[in-house]
């Protein structure tokens, strides 16, 4: 081959010209990601040294590359630490895969701006591919724009650049912690640390890929903090290749980074530190020993073996797994863990999956490769939408995705050696794993990423096993064995319990049992206080099947029905026959002498629709959800109505509007209704109500009420509005209650507001559901409890134990308190005060 003839790189800038010995930065003077010069500017435009292809301009304009035909890199980077800026003071003029000409202007900056805001101005011009070179000019202190200034020696082109990837061992997805993503200085870093590897080593971002051990590439993938990314490594070293990158990425490639929830590696433990707190996932306590869990690394071949072959071979691994997903389907407890499987079933049809697989099945992937790719990509996207409920969307694909990957690879799922009075740990658990636990030897678990109301939460609440998401890192790193106390009621893991603590923690347990038993067997009498004062315990459902099972332990009506059932995980809208038949059907197991409230759709920004076009919102939480959306989309509105009131006169039924803020969308919706109602022939309207979960509506509960015909407070949103706190949120998660004052006073102001005008108010959020909040409800007045189905009896029961006369005098005192935790530390004296385990007296 004829070698190259050698290239001139022209001055990009006008200046004074400097050695990287002279730069202010170890990762620059220390020649890490190229060998060059620098130069001071006294011009404030950026020109193209050499004709070729920009290989990459960062978003934030203050580096670019520009590759010629034979692969000479040149990067050029302005100033130090101007990545900090966030594209202040820079314009781009060019765009990536740009061809350039030598000379051409690429960046224009504002010198006197990034001087006063960056550590520096002098800007890097360095030759980033490695071919040697020599200065044109080496005696001289000044340059001008244009001026040549060194010249390169081409490499001669090598086969082994070509090498395919082969057999690749993949990383498990992580989370790039650097708040700036991988610019010069961390790419840098990554690309010194995979060089340093025989295998090739890529980065993976979404259907994207770098070589691990290329500066441009790494930048050219345009990380940004919070980023899912994988490695990939193929070659006789690739298991030491990944573990040695992931960990790099883990702890920021040399920069000072924040321990992020999904962080791939375990920071070093805090070794003095005895307790942890995450987020209560799933109520309870339990006293065993640590046991660590992990998904093993899984090994993809990239190319495949024929596209006809890889594609029967993926569609026979869907196959399988949409065969064992009904099997956990049939064998779930309830509906609510039922609809989970099913939902996951769906995915599995999910045409842009499917699509986006076989696209890259048509290019000569193999199956694993073309289904992992799909997955990740799509769970990255999810990720990156900035709500929590897309988040669980997320690992809800990621479990399917694994499920599917395992098929296609033959690999059988490996049964944990568990030992007895287990407590597991992991970073993450998946919703199937979690159905598949042996609670005879599962006592509970711990994970650092999921949240409260995760799908594998709602597993861990049917299966009765106390759970914490959300827990830090440090987790990870206890020793198989250890004995720990988790207490998921205070968020609370016990690393080191004393003996009295774990006494009292068995004394607790087996009282609760006692408990339990009693409350089951009284559960069919009515919810009234000992001095006679009657309250309504409902059930929150989301199924005919939860009705069913909400009737025999207690259920005096449905409180809650959570229509976005009908609606969510799945690629079209539910028939209006489908949904008329579903609330027919709930209204006729419960009769015409129990209510039905049915909460009209709440979905949104924060619960998306995929067939319902929405703009991205910046903050779902705030943004259209509820009734805004439905007012917006008027037609899926009347459309649910229609077939809500089919149900008519088979229950007493009701219907609750969620998110309203103003009188003009009760307005609006009620018009609608009566349109509906006189278009059906019925000449009775079903009872019309508000969620009060706004603290707007809460405050103006007395303009309200004259229209409404009741009230049901949602607790958990009225709490997480009142306060400005995600009650998901690790850090907050125990601010973020709604036991605080000034929830607790909207309440009593609602409840006061609807007495005056003679309406009745229920709580249907999860306060409802907490023993502790019980008393403090009746004596604030609320009228009626819908609550989770397996808490029916024990909500009744604590009803009975109490006096409403007591009940309204502990309201008044904690109203005046000052925080959340004031209000439960005055609730349990209380309780334990007041409480009455004698016989119930018949009424």
């Amino acid at each position: 081959m004829t070698p190259s003839k050698p290239l001139e790189l022209l001055a990009p800038l006008s200046g004074v010209l400097l050695t990287l010995e002279q730069v202010p930065d170890p990762v620059f003077s220390s020649r890490m990601i190229g060998d060059g010069l620098c130069i001071d500017p006294t011009s404030q435009t950026l020109c193209a040294p050499l004709a070729g292809v920009i290989s990459n301009i960062q978003d934030t304009g203050h580096a670019v590359s520009v590759t010629d035909d034979n692969g000479v890199q040149v990067l050029m980077h302005i100033g130090l630490d101007t990545v900090h800026l966030a594209g202040k003071g820079f314009t781009r003029l060019v765009v990536d895969g740009q061809r350039v000409e030598a000379g051409q202007a690429l960046i224009e900056f504002d010198a006197d701006y990034v001087v006063l805001n960056a550590r520096s101005l002098l800007t890097l011009m360095l030759v980033a591919s490695g071919e040697p070179f020599v200065l044109l000019a080496p005696e001289a202190d000044t340059v001008a724009l244009g001026q040549p200034l060194m010249q390169v020696s081409p490499a001669q082109a090598s086969d082994a650049a070509c090498e395919e990837q082969g057999d690749a061992v993949f990383s498990e997805p992580l989370t790039l912690p650097n708040a700036n993503g991988l610019h010069a200085r961390p790419a840098a870093v990554l690309a010194q640390t995979a060089k340093g590897f025989k295998a090739t080593v890529h980065l993976h971002k979404q259907a994207q890929r770098a070589n691990a051990k290329s500066l441009v590439a790494i930048m050219a993938l345009q990380t940004a903090q919070g980023d899912t990314l994988q490695v990939s490594a193929a070659g006789e070293d690739a298991d030491a290749a990944i573990k040695a990158v992931v960990t790099l990425l883990a702890q920021g490639c040399g920069e000072t980074v924040e321990a992020a929830p999904q962080a791939a590696q375990v920071a070093t433990p805090d070794t003095s530190a005895t307790l942890l707190r995450g987020v209560c996932a799933s109520p309870g306590s339990a006293f065993g020993q640590v046991f660590q869990v992990a998904e093993p690394a899984l090994h993809i071949t990239e190319e495949g073996a024929g596209t006809s072959l890889e594609h029967a071979t993926l569609t026979r691994a869907l196959l399988a797994a949409t065969e064992a997903l009904q099997a956990l389907q049939d064998k779930a407890a309830g509906s609510a863990q039922a609809e989970i499987f099913r939902a996951h079933q769906e995915l599995l049809d999910d045409p842009t999956l499917l699509e986006q697989a076989h696209g890259l099945l048509t290019k000569g992937k193999s199956a694993a490769y073309a289904w992992n790719s799909a997955t990740t990509s799509t769970a990255k996207l999810f990720l990156g939408m900035g709500n929590a409920l897309l988040a669980e969307r997320a690992a809800d694909l990621a479990d399917v995705g694994r499920r599917v990957l395992k098929l296609i690879l033959g690999i059988q799922d490996s049964t944990w050696e568990l030992p007895e009075r287990a407590i597991l740990i992991a970073e993450q658990l998946t919703p199937s794993q979690t159905a598949g636990l042996d609670t005879g030897k599962v006592l509970g678990f711990v994970t650092v990423g999921g949240g409260a109301t995760s799908h594998v939460a709602i597993l861990a609440r049917a299966l009765g096993l106390p759970s914490l998401c959300g827990v830090s890192m440090q987790v990870l790193a206890l020793t198989n064995g250890r004995q720990v106390l988790l207490d998921a009621d205070k968020g609370e893991l016990h690393l080191e319990p004393d003996l009295a603590e774990i006494e009292a923690l068995q004394v607790e347990r087996e009282q609760q049992l006692q408990r339990r038993e009693r409350d089951m067997a009284q559960a069919s009498a009515p919810a009234a206080t000992r001095d006679g004062h009657r309250i309504d315990i409902t059930a929150n459902v989301a199924s005919l099947q939860e009705v069913q099972q909400s009737l025999p332990l207690g259920g005096e009506g449905v409180g809650l029905l959570r229509s976005e059932f009908l609606y969510l995980d799945r690629n079209r809208a539910p028939s209006h026959e489908e949904q008329a038949d579903t609330y027919s059907a709930i209204a006729r197991a419960l009769g015409t002498e129990r209510s039905l409230v049915v909460r009209t759709l709440d979905v949104g920004g924060d619960k998306p629709l995929a067939y319902v076009p929405m703009d991205a919102e910046a903050n779902p939480f705030l943004g259209l959800r509820g009734i805004r959306l439905c007012l917006e989309r008027p037609e899926l509105l009347r459309e649910q109505l229609r077939a809500i009131l089919a149900s008519a006169g088979l229950a007493r039924l009701h219907i609750m509007l969620p998110m309203v803020s103003l009188l003009s969308e009760l307005h609006l919706a009620r018009k609608m209704l009566e349109e509906e109602a006189q278009a059906l022939g019925l000449s009775e309207l079903p009872k019309l109500g508000i969620m009060i979960e706004v603290p707007s509506a809460a405050l103006m509960a007395d303009v309200f009420a004259p229209h409404v015909d009741f009230f049901s407070i949602g607790t958990n949103d009225l709490t997480q509005y009142t306060l400005a706190m995600d009650r998901d949120h690790p850090r907050l998660a125990s601010q973020a209650d709604s036991f605080h004052p000034a929830v607790l006073r909207l309440i009593a102001s609602t409840v006061k507001a609807a007495h005056a005008h003679g309406k009745w108010v229920g709580v249907c959020g999860a306060l409802a559901s907490e023993v502790l909040a019980v008393p403090l409800l009746i004596g604030l007045g609320v009228d009626e409890l819908s609550v989770s189905v397996p808490l029916i009896p024990t909500i009744k029961a604590t009803v009975r134990e109490r006096a409403l006369s007591d009940c309204q005098l502990i309201a008044r005192q904690v109203l005046g308190l000052e925080e959340a935790a004031h209000v439960r530390e005055a609730l349990r004296q209380f309780h334990a005060a007041t409480v009455d385990t004698s016989p119930v007296r018949e009424n």
